[in-house]
């Protein structure tokens, strides 16, 4: 799949690799991970240019994270195309997209 990702020339962003980027602290808890995670990704997402094609791995990894995606889609009047879950994906986020009808059911292989 991401070979076709780079033919099609989307942007390909992951939450590890925007902290990379970011000044690395040690996070403490988990819910000082998950709101680094979605402080870094609210930065990226605000500041790409609109409907600019992506592809997100390993985000949203909670349902929580996933329900504030939606928020930053709508409040930018964007939508997304697909969910592709791989093996081990969140039940709760896989549930979450497949009652939105943006699971492409196809794709999962667990």
């Amino acid at each position: 799949m991401m070979n076709r990702v780079r033919s099609l020339q989307l942007e390909h962003v992951s939450p590890a690799g925007l902290m990379r980027r970011g000044i690395s602290r040690p996070l403490g808890s988990a819910e000082g991970k998950e709101a680094s995670i979605l402080a870094h990704l609210r930065r990226w997402y605000f500041s790409r240019k609109p409907d600019a094609g992506f592809v997100l791995t390993d985000f949203p990894a909670t349902l929580l994270q996933a329900k504030v995606f939606d928020e930053w889609l709508d409040s930018r009047d964007e939508e997304i195309d697909a969910v592709f879950a791989g093996p081990g994906a969140p039940e709760p986020v896989v549930e979450h997209y497949r009652t939105l009808g943006l699971l492409s059911e196809g794709a999962r292989a667990d």
